[in-house]
Formats: C-alpha cells, sequence, structure tokens
C-alpha cells in the first residue's frame, strides 16, 4: 500500500510539474492574443489584466480589410513557395545518386555537402550580396529564392537517408521490367517519399514564414517586404502618427502570424515525426 501510494504521489507531482511548464510555455501566446483584442490604454494600465473587459475586435478588422497586409502576405508566401518547390526539386535529385548510384568519390561528395551545414549562415552574408548586387537582384524576391534550387544540405541529408532505407530489391526488379535510373527515382522513390516531402516542406514553410534575417538585408523598399520585416520594423500598417506605437495592432499581427505556423503543425504533425524518423533509420 505505502508502494502504491508512492507511485500515485509522484504521478501527482509529475502532472503538476508539467502543468507548469505548459503554462509557463503558453502564457507569452495567450498575452499576444489578449492584448489584441485590449486598447491601448487597457494594455499600458496596472496592474495589468490577463483578458480584456471589453473585447476590440477592431485591430483585426481594420488589419484584413488593409492593402499593406495582404502585400506583406503576398510577399511571404512567395518566398515560402518558391522555397519549398526550389529545395524539393533540387534536394531530391542531389540525394538520389548519392544514396543508389556508385560512383568514385561518392562519400567525399556528401561529406563535403554535411559539412559546409558547419559553416555559419551569417558569415556567407556579405559575399552573397556581392554577388546578387551585380546581378541586379537586390531589393528582389530572387536573392532569396533561386539559391533554394542549388539544394539545401540538411534537405539532402534527409531524402538521401530516406533513399538509402528504400531496400535495394526494388531498384533490381524496376531493371527487370526495364525502368531506367531515373524512371527508378520517379516512379519508385519518390511515391514512397511522401513523409520526407511533407517534412522538408514544413520545415520549409515555417523558417521561411518567420525569417527575418536575409529579408531585412536583401529588401529595401516596401514593395517586397515580407510580414516579419514590416512586423520588426513597426511599419505602419496603421496611420495613428510618426510616433505612435499601436500596441493593440502589433498584437493582432502578430497573432496572425502565430497561427499559420500552429495550424500547419498541427495538420502535418505524423508527417513530420514519421519523416524525420525513417530518414534517420539506415546510415
Amino acid at each position: 500500500m505505502r508502494t502504491r501510494h508512492a507511485i500515485h504521489a509522484s504521478s501527482v507531482v509529475r502532472v503538476i510539474v508539467m502543468l507548469f511548464i505548459a503554462m509557463i510555455t503558453i502564457f507569452p501566446f495567450l498575452w499576444i492574443f489578449s492584448s489584441s483584442l485590449k486598447t491601448n490604454l487597457e494594455i499600458s494600465q496596472f496592474p495589468p489584466t490577463l483578458l480584456p473587459k471589453d473585447p476590440q475586435w477592431e485591430a483585426f478588422g481594420k488589419l484584413l480589410t488593409g492593402d499593406l497586409f495582404w502585400q506583406f502576405l503576398r510577399n511571404t508566401l512567395l518566398l515560402i513557395i518558391g522555397n519549398t518547390v526550389g529545395t524539393l526539386i533540387s534536394s531530391s535529385f542531389v540525394a538520389y545518386p548519392l544514396a543508389r548510384l556508385n560512383f568514385p568519390g561518392k562519400n567525399l561528395v556528401f561529406s563535403i555537402i554535411v559539412a559546409t551545414m558547419m559553416v555559419p549562415g551569417i558569415t556567407l552574408i556579405t559575399p552573397q550580396y556581392m554577388m546578387f548586387n551585380n546581378f541586379g537582384w537586390l531589393d528582389t524576391l530572387l536573392p532569396m529564392i533561386v539559391p533554394a534550387f542549388f539544394a539545401y544540405p540538411y534537405n539532402v541529408f534527409l531524402f538521401r537517408q530516406f533513399f538509402r532505407s528504400v531496400p535495394k530489391d526494388l531498384d533490381e526488379a524496376a531493371y527487370i521490367d526495364g525502368c531506367g535510373r531515373v524512371g527508378m527515382l520517379f516512379r519508385i522513390l519518390l511515391p514512397l517519399s511522401r513523409p520526407v516531402f511533407i517534412t522538408i516542406g514544413i520545415l520549409s514553410a515555417v523558417f521561411w514564414w518567420n525569417e527575418l534575417t536575409q529579408p531585412l538585408i536583401y529588401v529595401n523598399s516596401d514593395t517586397w517586404k515580407p510580414l516579419t520585416v514590416a512586423l520588426m520594423t513597426r511599419f505602419k500598417f496603421f496611420d495613428e502618427g510618426p510616433n505612435t506605437v499601436t500596441w493593440n495592432y502589433l498584437m493582432a499581427v502578430s497573432a496572425l502570424m502565430i497561427l499559420p505556423p500552429i495550424a500547419l503543425y498541427l495538420s502535418a504533425s505524423r508527417y513530420l515525426v514519421e519523416g524525420i524518423k525513417t530518414s534517420g533509420m539506415k546510415g
């Protein structure tokens, strides 16, 4: 009986600790959504209140009916679509020969690709900026979309590991049926790679939805700014005066930016876990 009571007590303590950690994690999100429904006066009052006394939906209404928000959202979606499509195509094509074909220096090539993951991305900003400036691509989305069509190392790693987990017997059966190497890729491997495609698609979409550094460096005009830059610089979504910070509107933008990644994860979390798990089955 004592042992049973001890186990029960430890379970209760564990649940309490987990609930406490969950509350700490969720609190910032609750504060953002709550503040987006408050007035500026209520946000600045002390002591602060968690729930708004009289919820105000004006910030969301004014935001969603404004042209600037949809312009910035369009730019963000262009970044997500361009990078996701580019990295899925290029990374799968690069990973296929590294996983299924035999040629001299294959392991060396893969080691070099993986080694580039160790290079801090910020160190490449200056040479890339000079290169894209010579191309005349500054103040456009091209410096952030075109590199995706040359494969990202981590995505190549995921595709290669998954391709290596597919039994070689499928290759032999496909060759007997008259399927070449290209047909093997398009008819056998790619259809089996749906978990990896979804995993990389989610990771790419979330990354470019939240990316701030590159747009901040390469984009100057408001025409091509994504939502992250517009939010960080507190761009004038609303004409409230030159030195006025409309915190409730700013919180409304933040709330809208939080929702898509959460919804994307909840809708595809099963594929995300499966894609990462199956990509590490064979070294």
